[in-house]
């Protein structure tokens, strides 16, 4: 089945709509490409402007998936790509960048489930928006995780130092602290770094900074490692390859002791809630934090 749309003045193919994607709930590759065309203006703003790792679910969440990081010759002449060095693998790398709901939903219909862009925008590609410490649990209860994010919080109000959190939409959470592109990523790390060592001395029963996950069993894993150039994570109101089609869902602080669990938010709730209370994650891509004035309210 083909399906032809034009949106943004660009002509897009949609394919195999009825194809299911999530067996059990019996949701359709066109259910994600609807729920990206009704939630476009929210994510955008996230997304716009940022190489993308394509992660492809061509049949679904049971199926086989694999990602795609250059895309040249293999997108049409109107999405836009930007040519970048890799140093892993030492060569130039043509990355899709996404620019509107068109290319939004482009890559849905490659079967990219989840969306996941750079930190940094192609016009300051070395310099990311954004820090991100990502609280990852291995063998450990979500009630967990929510006492992590509220360690982290009290580290960043000791820095005086604003951050927003989100579902991840898998098992943890994420919390972002803007940052403007006003620092390169090997200072964005390093205070993510001093982040991350802090909330452990605050939890450090139920914490780790170790990789290793043999290291880390029944604790939460803070990610500090994340910001670096090419990193990606799950974006604000991506959906995720999960049962039930959860939703990285942006919160107030005061709502995170109340989720259950990051997957409970999901492609069928999620629009009564923005209708509610609209996007909260704005403020990630606001003026910034001054770093060295946070590292020094921290006494680091």
């Amino acid at each position: 089945m083909m399906n032809k749309v034009k949106i943004n003045g660009k002509t897009l193919e949609l394919s195999n709509l009825d194809k299911i994607y999530w067996p059990k709930e019996k949701y359709t590759k066109g259910d994600l490409l609807e729920y990206y065309h009704l939630a476009s203006k929210y994510i955008l703003p996230y997304i716009k402007n940022r190489p993308h790792s394509l992660n492809r679910y061509p049949n679904g969440i049971k199926g086989m998936s694999f990602y795609q990081k250059d895309v040249k010759d293999k997108v049409p002449g109107w999405v836009e790509t930007a040519e970048i060095y890799s140093e892993s693998n030492d060569e130039n790398i043509h990355y899709y960048v996404a620019s509107d709901e068109a290319s939004l939903l482009y890559m849905a219909n490659l079967g990219c489930i989840e969306i996941n862009p750079w930190f940094s925008t192609v016009k300051k590609i070395n310099n990311p928006d954004y820090l991100a410490i990502d609280l990852d649990p291995l063998d450990i209860p979500f009630k967990k995780v929510i006492e992590t994010a509220y360690a982290v919080k009290e580290v960043l109000d000791r820095a005086k130092a604003i951050g927003y959190c989100k579902t991840s939409g898998a098992t943890g959470v994420h919390i972002y602290i803007p940052l403007n592109a006003k620092y390169d990523f090997e200072i964005s790390r390093e205070f993510a770094h001093v982040i991350a060592e802090l909330t452990r001395s605050l939890v450090p029963a139920i914490t780790s900074i170790e990789r290793s996950p043999s290291k880390r069993k029944r604790k939460v894993y803070i990610d500090y490692l994340q910001n670096r150039t090419g990193q990606t994570l799950a974006a604000p109101y991506s959906v995720r390859p999960k049962p039930a089609a959860p939703v990285s869902t942006p919160l107030e602080w005061k709502e995170l002791k109340l989720v259950d669990s990051p997957e409970e938010f999901t492609i069928k709730t999620i629009f009564k809630r923005l209708k509610k209370k609209g996007d909260l994650f704005k403020g990630v891509l606001g003026k910034g934090v001054d770093v060295e004035k946070c590292l020094s309210n921290l006494g680091a």
